[in-house]
């Protein structure tokens, strides 16, 4: 009696609670129907069908192998396949099998016409001062010292006899080898190489890879595993690689040492020395470089046979087409004086030059919060974040760039219009290499430097390397450069230390009794 009395009062409390209507106006539960024709449950299928005969997609056919499933098997189903290496692999490109049958300044030079035909989209219809100084020594095989500034056109210089020389060798590379080795100071120079290297071999068989610090270096050495034609990398991740065994550097027949002069001021001189032990000596090396201190001389010296000396523009002066200025400051309004200059080209791209880190971080946001669009690179930030401000740079989402000397170079973006010394460099061969991020390509630029009192000596010293003197287009000018300028001193001529106007070394007073005696 108990236990029937208990199903008929659970059962009549189940037909009133599911009884109730919903928010629709449909009862829960209607215990007149089966279960398979509640059509107000979204749960139940009314017409008590199998899955795959109500109009839906079955989910599993088990007629079908797994591999022939509608869903799309997330990794490849070939035994023994290792996904991590497919990643570090390029995909296969398009490859021109014949040869284009064109005549053009390059071909005439001895340019492949594979390379050649991919000039005229990039913009390159004749070759510029450097190409044409250059290119025919490197095609017939000869060393060559190239100085030039940033922007004159140095890569394709070194890059089209050098993929002409590769395409003529007709076979594959060895495992973890490189037929060609181009070391570039900066990730940024290296990245810009790489892509202009990519441009021009677009149809051939050459294949190219870059290895720079801040990327994996496991990916890195699985990628050259299968080996290179050409080789882009830093000096530093490029020695880490040999230390790992995945770089063998005994079959390079072709280096090219790109902005050189950086790479000394960096502190890679014991790198490249490293480096060129490992290299063989039957060699063909190309070294360019915008300066020509006396350590440069040297490393030609002892990288160079008979080399071919190739000189554009004198080392150490700045490309024609750069308007050159200098506004004397006081330090702490130095980013007032930015801002109002940056107002005035709003929709123009500039790029801001600071000494330190930390100061050029500080400087960005100070100029975010005024509202400009910013970017900053340098030392501290990784190499994805590099990548993504150079990116937005570009494209003209940010217009002002924050960079360090390091961090900049190898920029080469044709808009820049303006480039902003906001710190005076403590080497007077950078302030060419920074102005020399404008006026590219054919365009002219505008280089302003903001001169604060503290900084004279760094002022006297650019002027000096560059033998010209810098016009002043704004500020007051302290009274002792407006002193050595009338004089025709350091500031005035540079150059001519022994001026009559010339400030003298005082000479040395001499003790009032001799040394012997002073200590008695």
């Amino acid at each position: 009696m108990r236990a029937d009395t208990r199903a008929s009062w659970l059962k009549d409390d189940m037909t009133n609670e599911n009884s109730r209507p919903t928010r629709s106006g449909t009862p829960r539960y209607n215990p007149d129907k089966p279960r398979n024709d509640v059509g107000s449950n979204p749960r139940y299928h009314g017409d008590n069908k199998p899955r795959g005969e109500q109009g839906g997609k079955p989910r599993f056919n088990s007629d079908k192998p797994r591999g022939e499933q509608g869903s799309k098997p997330r990794f490849s189903d070939k035994p023994n396949t290792n996904h991590r290496r497919m990643r570090a692999e390029p995909e296969e490109k398009f490859i021109r099998r014949a040869i284009p049958d064109i005549d053009t300044p390059f071909t005439r030079m001895g340019i492949d016409a594979r390379v050649a035909v991919n000039l005229p989209p990039m913009g390159i219809e004749a070759p510029s001062p450097i190409q044409e100084k250059s290119i025919p020594g490197i095609v017939a095989g000869r060393d060559l010292l190239g100085l030039a500034q940033t922007g004159t056109g140095k890569t394709a210089a070194f890059g089209l006899p050098m993929l002409t020389r590769l395409l003529n060798i007709g076979r594959k590379p060895e495992p973890k080898t490189c037929r060609a080795l181009i070391l570039a100071p900066t990730r940024e120079l290296a990245t810009q190489i790489a892509e202009n290297i990519d441009c021009y071999a677009a149809g051939t068989a050459i294949r190219q890879f870059r290895v720079v610090g801040g990327a994996s270096i496991n990916v890195q050495t699985m990628r050259m595993e299968r080996g290179v034609d050409v080789l882009i990398a830093t000096p530093g991740r490029l020695i880490d690689l040999i230390e790992r065994g995945a770089v063998d550097l005994s079959q390079t027949k072709y280096l090219v040492l790109d902005e050189a002069d950086q790479m000394l001021d960096i502190g890679f001189i014991h790198a490249l020395r490293r480096i060129a032990k490992m290299l063989p000596r039957e060699r063909q090396t190309l070294l360019f470089s915008a300066t020509m201190p006396k350590l440069m001389e040297e490393l030609a010296e002892s990288y160079l046979t008979d080399p071919l000396k190739v000189a554009v523009n004198p080392p150490g002066q700045a490309a024609a087409k750069i308007e050159q200025g200098v506004h004397f400051v006081n330090q702490g309004d130095k980013a007032t004086l930015l801002a109002e200059y940056l107002a005035k080209h709003r929709d123009e791209l500039a790029i801001v030059f600071g000494r330190t880190k930390h100061g050029s971080e500080k400087l960005s946001k100070l100029l975010e919060k005024w509202g400009f669009k910013v970017a900053a690179i340098h030392g501290n930030k990784s190499q994805g974040q590099r990548e993504r401000a150079l990116s937005g740079f570009r494209a003209g989402e940010t217009k002002v760039l924050v960079a360090t000397d390091v961090a900049a170079r190898g920029i080469d973006i044709p808009e820049v219009a303006h480039i902003y010394n906001y710190d005076l460099p403590n080497v007077a061969e950078n302030y060419v290499h920074r102005i020399g991020r404008t006026a590219r390509a054919g365009r002219e630029g505008r280089a302003v430097a903001f001169c604060s009192p503290a900084e004279m000596g760094e002022l006297r010293a650019i002027e000096k390397a560059m033998k010209a003197t810098i016009p002043v287009v704004g500020g007051e000018v302290p009274f002792e450069a407006s002193k050595m300028r009338e004089r025709g001193g350091p500031a005035g001529r540079p150059g001519n230390t022994n001026a009559q106007g010339a400030r003298k070394r005082p000479a040395r007073r001499p003790s009032r009794a001799p040394k012997a005696a002073q200590r008695d």
